[in-house]
Order: structure tokens, then sequence, then C-alpha cells
């Protein structure tokens, strides 16, 4: 997995912890932080499955 991408992941994590705190969990920002970190973790997830299926196919 690309480290840019995982950094990305982290520092939209931190963000939305950090919006939710200052502005709390129903505020648009820490809701739209939270949707973004949810499309990132999927795309990981993903990323993730195809290349143990790869691994798996290569065995």
């Amino acid at each position: 997995m690309d480290k840019g991408f995982l950094k990305q992941l982290e520092r939209t994590r931190e963000m939305m912890i950090q919006s939710g705190l200052k502005k709390g969990l129903l505020n648009a920002e820490t809701i739209r932080l939270s949707k973004e970190l949810d499309h990132l973790m999927n795309k990981y997830a993903k990323e993730a499955q195809y290349i143990e299926m790869n691994d798996r196919m290569m065995n």
C-alpha cells in the first residue's frame, strides 16, 4: 500500500477526531470528514483484498 495513501487516511482520521471534539459529532465538517474517511477505508480494504487474492493465486 502506498505510504502517501496511508498518510492521507491517518490525516483525515485525525482531522475528523479534532473536528468532532471541537465542533461536535453532528457538525457538517465532522460528518464530511467521517464520510471521506469511510471512503478511504473502503478503498484500503478493497486494495488489501485484491493483494491477498493475487498472492493466493501466485502460490
